[in-house]
């Protein structure tokens, strides 16, 4: 797996060609890919944080961590993100790690995310167990989980 490089850009910090790339990059996966017809500019790109991997300029991980309060009461981690060209190599694994870690060093305590139910084992091996039951959003089935 060849690295990628890591960034966390603030809403405010972010250029425009970056905040077309992880709009690109969302639309590409979760409307087109999924066949997902669903909001994605739902208000909260504004006060998250963003998490970029990249590789040679090139974004092929992507998650956006929200403070306490936000989504959840806990702090969470969503729009996660790997670009079919970047599958395959350990990225999503390696995004989430970086995720939980970025959390942690600015919210320290339980995360929260709304988990595709097909993940729900990738998301188990990094220590999230699902609380309450599952739902459908946007017509795919998810369950919350909770990282402790």
């Amino acid at each position: 797996m060849a690295e990628l490089s890591w960034r966390v850009v603030p809403y405010a910090e972010l250029t425009l060609d970056e905040l077309y790339g992880l709009l690109d990059l969302r639309y590409r996966v979760f409307v087109v890919e999924q066949e997902c017809a669903y909001r994605d500019t739902d208000g909260l790109d504004k006060v998250a944080l963003h998490l970029f991997g990249e590789r040679e300029g090139q974004l092929l991980a992507y998650a956006r961590l929200l403070a306490p309060g936000l989504a959840y009461p806990e702090p969470a981690i969503g729009r996660v993100i790997t670009a079919p060209e970047g599958r395959g190599q350990g990225y999503g694994k390696a995004l989430m790690e970086r995720a939980i870690t970025e959390v942690g060093a600015r919210w320290p305590g339980p995360i929260q995310i709304g988990a595709q139910r097909y993940l729900d084992r990738f998301y188990r091996e990094l220590g999230f167990e699902p609380v309450g039951e599952p739902y459908l959003e946007d017509g795919i089935p998810h369950v919350h989980m909770i990282r402790a």
